[in-house]
C-alpha cells in the first residue's frame, strides 16, 4: 500500500510525503516527512500503520521538516544516502535557515548505493537504494521492482526535473542520474515525485530536453 500525504511547507509550497506499507503486516516506511508531524502521526494511527524507518530522498528542508518530531515519537532510525550529513547537520545547506527554522538532524544512518532496505517484520518487503546525485549531493531513489514504483524525491517530476542551483547541486550530475539511472528502470515504473503528480519512466524518457 502507498499512501501519499501532501503537507504544507511554511505556507510556501506543498510536498509529498509517502507511507509505503506492507499489506500483510501493516508495517512500513515513511518517506520524506517534510512538515506537519502531528498530521502524519495521526494518519499512521488512523490507518493502523507501524512505521519502522524514515527514508529521505534528500536533505532539503521541505523533505526533512517533520523528521525530528516523528523520530522522537516513534523511536525509529532515519536513513539518508551518501552525502546526507552535508544537509542534515547544516541549516544553511538544507535551506531551513532561510525560513527562520534552523533544522538539524543528528545521528542519521547513511546507506550505500545498491543496498536493500527491508522491514524487520517482513524481509521480503523493501526497497533498493539507487544513488541519484544532481539535485543534491545525497539524492537517493528508493525502488521497488515488486510494486513497480520508485520514490524519486526532486530528481524528476512530471514534465520537469529538480533545480540544481542550491548547495551541492549539479546539472551534469542530475542529467546523468536521470538518463542513466531513472531511465534504466522499466518503462512501466511509476515515479512518485516529491512535488506534484506521479509520472512514469515511459512518459518522461522521450522528453526532448533529455535527448
Amino acid at each position: 500500500m502507498i499512501l501519499r500525504a501532501e503537507v504544507d511547507i511554511f505556507d510556501v509550497m506543498e510536498e509529498n510525503s509517502y507511507f509505503y506499507i506492507d499489506d500483510d503486516t501493516r508495517r512500513g516506511f515513511l518517506i520524506d516527512p517534510g512538515a506537519q508531524p502531528d498530521e502524519l502521526l495521526k494518519l499512521a494511527e488512523q490507518h493502523e500503520f507501524t512505521i519502522e524507518k524514515i527514508l529521505l530522498t534528500h536533505g532539503h528542508y521541505d523533505h526533512i521538516g517533520a523528521v525530528n518530531e516523528i523520530r522522537a515519537a516513534l523511536k525509529i532510525p532515519v536513513i539518508m544516502g551518501r552525502g546526507g550529513n552535508f544537509y542534515a547537520l547544516d541549516a544553511m545547506n538544507n535551506g531551513s535557515k532561510y525560513f527562520g527554522d534552523g533544522i538539524i538532524i543528528e545521528d542519521v544512518t547513511i546507506i550505500n548505493d545498491g543496498s536493500e532496505i527491508t522491514l524487520d517484520a517482513n524481509k521480503n518487503f523493501g526497497v533498493k537504494v539507487i544513488a541519484a546525485p544532481g539535485h543534491t549531493l545525497d539524492g537517493t531513489i528508493y525502488y521497488s521492482a515488486t510494486d513497480n514504483v520508485a520514490f524519486v524525491g526532486d530528481t524528476i517530476f512530471f514534465g520537469g526535473h529538480g533545480r540544481t542551483d542550491l548547495a551541492g547541486g549539479s546539472e551534469r550530475d542530475l542529467m546523468n542520474t536521470i538518463r542513466n539511472k531513472v531511465f534504466a528502470l522499466p518503462d512501466e515504473t511509476v515515479l512518485l515525485c516529491g512535488h506534484g503528480r506521479a509520472t512514469t519512466v515511459a512518459d518522461e524518457k522521450f522528453r526532448p530536453w533529455y535527448a
